[in-house]
């Protein structure tokens, strides 16, 4: 999710940005580590995942793709790579500073959604995996409750990929989440990068490209105008 995207094997980004991906400077805002918003471009997460070289992720695309029907979008990220669920929990750095970045963006704006994309470093294990379900349906309802959003729209990402044998494991979890207002889109066929394991820039786009469809497909209100 923080994007390795155009990253090379010598931890160097290309620096190239897909057109999908490209700024709309009156459109597409990042809450940057500051808090503050400023115009959104790739690395989105280059001053929140700074111990690893940020790429392309899925943002930009994402934003690109749903900016038409929403209007501004504001992202907020907050991926940091490598991680496990657990590290995620309630009371943890990455989950307390995820809070306090959402609340931070809410007073600029309203929360729609949030965009999951993690697991690989969970299927290294048996004990992991077994977790995962537990983890993750805990970390929903952590957020939800923490921002007091009961039903705020999850969308999230079942890994195309992993770092151990458990991939299988991670993924049925992923796909059979039966929470209300949590939805899965699959990353399984994506392109990887010759470590196996991130995604390509272009399977970046396309993966932005299916958050956004499952965004305005199952949150999305319809309204007459569209």
């Amino acid at each position: 999710m923080a994007g390795r995207g155009g990253v090379d094997s010598h931890k160097h980004w290309d620096g190239v940005i897909p057109p999908e991906c490209s700024p709309d400077p009156s459109k597409i805002f990042r809450l940057n580590a500051h808090l503050r918003w400023e115009v959104a471009r790739d690395p989105l997460h280059q001053d929140i995942d700074t111990k690893k070289t940020c790429g392309v992720g899925p943002g930009m695309s994402f934003a690109n793709a749903v900016k038409e029907r929403v209007g501004v979008v504001g992202l907020v990220p907050c991926a940091v790579g490598g991680t496990r669920i657990e590290q995620w929990a309630r009371g943890t750095h990455l989950y307390e500073n995820m809070v306090k970045r959402a609340r931070a963006a809410a007073h600029g704006g309203e929360i729609k959604a949030l965009l999951w994309y993690q697991g690989e470093s969970d299927a290294t294990s048996q004990h992991n995996a077994d977790c995962y379900k537990e983890n993750l349906e805990k970390l929903i309802h952590n957020v939800r409750a923490d921002l007091h959003l009961p039903s705020l729209p999850i969308i999230q990402v079942a890994i195309a990929s992993g770092e151990g044998r458990f991939i299988e494991k991670i993924r049925e979890v992923q796909k059979g989440i039966e929470l209300p207002n949590v939805v899965c889109v699959d990353a399984n066929g994506l392109e990887l990068k010759e470590d196996n394991l991130h995604l390509t820039t272009h399977a970046q786009v396309e993966l932005g490209h299916m958050l956004a469809e499952a965004y305005l497909t199952h949150f999305l209100p319809h309204s007459s105008h569209t």
